[in-house]
């Protein structure tokens, strides 16, 4: 067992246990839904649900229904990862850069496929022409050094808590040990709401691109 523990990687099951709780928990809150007298854990699922919709119609009120699928997995499942460090013996996956840098190759290729869809193909790609076709170099180094900066400040901050925790720990034992949780949970839960926000950020400016370049056509006019 620890060898086949060993060649997965621990990231990788602590991942596939963190989307196992989480499809059963969705599953749970959503199984006997009830209109008039809601259950608790239906109660708190609408919450949340509500909740991340607002945010999300506040940055792209035109596609917050499409978005929110998206966008709101990322955010409860970085919730969770960034807490799971709190559980002794466990690790949380953010704090591994292989998948921080999963999670930013997705929302790259996530930005690109709701543009396309919503826009077409040749639409989408024109915005890259714009203003100037001189331009394209620097657009598509925007987008890979953006993607970079994203799997990297998820890593950095997760991993450096952990160890800042860990350092002081190990220094003033548990004489400290509630500050520090709290510590902890706070800045999981802004490290969760960031990236989220600003995969929500590039998505609804892929899917704004053509809104942009016609008020441009426009001014041009």
């Amino acid at each position: 067992m620890e060898n086949i523990s060993a060649a997965i990687g621990t990231t990788v099951l602590t991942t596939w246990g963190v989307t196992a709780a989480l499809g059963l928990a969705a599953w749970l809150a959503t199984r006997d839904p009830q209109v008039e007298r809601p259950g608790p854990l239906q109660t708190v699922a609408e919450g949340i649900v509500a909740a991340m919709e607002e945010a999300i119609a506040a940055v792209a009120p035109a596609h917050a229904g499409r978005l929110l699928p998206f966008v709101g997995t990322l955010w409860i499942y970085l919730v969770v990862a960034n807490l799971l460090g709190l559980i002794p013996g466990l690790h949380s996956p953010s704090g591994d850069l292989s998948a921080t840098s999963a999670l930013a190759i997705v929302v790259f290729l996530s930005t690109h496929w709701f543009g396309i869809r919503d826009q077409g193909l040749r639409a989408y790609l024109r915005h890259y022409l714009s203003p100037s076709p001189i331009l394209v170099p620097f657009h598509l180094m925007s987008e890979i050094s953006r993607t970079i900066a994203l799997a990297l400040r998820l890593f950095g901050n997760i991993m450096s808590l952990e160890m800042a925790a860990l350092m002081v720990l190990l220094v003033a034992g548990f004489l400290a040990p509630v500050p520090i949780l709290l510590l902890h949970i706070v800045e999981a839960l802004v490290q969760a709401y960031i990236f989220g926000m600003l995969a929500l950020i590039f998505v609804a400016g892929g899917l704004q691109q053509q809104q942009i370049q016609q008020e441009r056509r426009k001014r041009d006019e």
